[in-house]
């Protein structure tokens, strides 16, 4: 799969660096993540002065491919961020084809000047969404989320929250077993406020300096689909039953199992949306039947 940076004048770095860790990292862990970096001129000027080289033009596609489109300076710099038609063209086209395009902060923009934020729900930087709705009235701006995802167009909030998005589409591709350890290996387990339904469990209970907890969670994480004991996942972690559940409600305001349940909601709700049965769905998930399912679904 390939991940495809696209480099906007005037980019910011964190808004490229945060995401291109993700996918980097996940390839360095095995995962066939290939990272292109896309732009019509050699050299692209960051807002923070290291001009960053592409390594390609605009490339070809496939459907499986992700672009995503890093912010850049616009406050007070209303020419940055205007893009080419052949880049339009280039990102509606990967669109239309069944690809995902993502920004990051003001890189929203790039999606509404190639078309595709029209009828759908995005976000982008708190200071730039009343911005970007009077720029693309057919948009639904949402306020205060961290990211939106509506048909494979992914926009978020900005830097940090371009981290998260990364994150939450490896959760999606590869479980939230591998997107934990992703974010493991970078320390960003603490998050900022946002109640966007599409952030996932794994990474909204992760908001905590618990090292006990964070072990155990790595377990059902990897494992969410097993029957996981308590005595199990406390021995795991070196503590007694009583502890671990003291611990674990005190970091995550949930209990262990209620914690596993989260995210075999999350799965099956995923596969559901891509077409699964209810009862396949749940199955996957680790559920014996879909009644299982019907009923969480509707307390958690």
């Amino acid at each position: 799969m390939k991940v495809v940076f696209l480099l906007v004048p005037q980019l910011h770095l964190l808004d490229l660096a945060g995401p291109a860790q993700v996918f980097s990292t996940a390839r360095d862990l095995g995962l066939d993540y290939e990272l292109d970096y896309a732009a019509e001129q050699d050299d692209v000027p960051s807002a923070q002065g290291l001009p960053v080289r592409r390594t390609t033009g605009l490339p070809s596609l496939a459907p499986s491919d992700l672009v995503v489109v890093p912010g850049w300076r616009s406050h007070g710099f209303p020419q940055n961020g205007r893009l080419s038609v052949s880049v339009r063209t280039w990102l509606a086209a990967h669109h239309a084809s069944g690809g995902t395009c993502a920004s990051v902060c003001s890189g929203a923009d790039a999606l509404g000047q190639a078309g595709l934020l029209d009828g759908r729900r995005c976000t982008t930087h708190h200071l730039l969404q009343d911005r970007l709705a009077t720029r693309y009235p057919r948009a639904k701006v949402l306020k205060d989320v961290l990211f939106v995802i509506d048909d494979r167009v992914v926009t978020s909030a900005g830097i940090a929250s371009g981290i998260d998005l990364a994150l939450h589409l490896v959760a999606t591709r590869h479980g939230p077993g591998t997107a934990a350890q992703i974010a493991r290996e970078m320390v960003v387990y603490a998050r900022r406020n946002g109640d966007d339904p599409q952030d996932s469990a794994m990474l909204r209970h992760r908001a905590h300096l618990s090292d006990v907890v964070h072990r155990v969670q790595d377990v059902i994480d990897a494992r969410f689909t097993d029957r996981l004991p308590l005595r199990d996942l406390a021995s795991t972690a070196g503590v007694s039953e009583r502890t671990l559940t003291r611990l674990f409600g005190d970091a995550t305001g949930l209990t262990p199992l209620r914690y596993q349940q989260l995210l075999r909601v999350e799965r099956a709700e995923h596969l559901i949306g891509h077409g699964a049965t209810v009862e396949s769905a749940a199955r996957a998930a680790g559920f014996e039947d879909a009644r299982m399912l019907l009923r969480l679904r509707s307390r958690l």
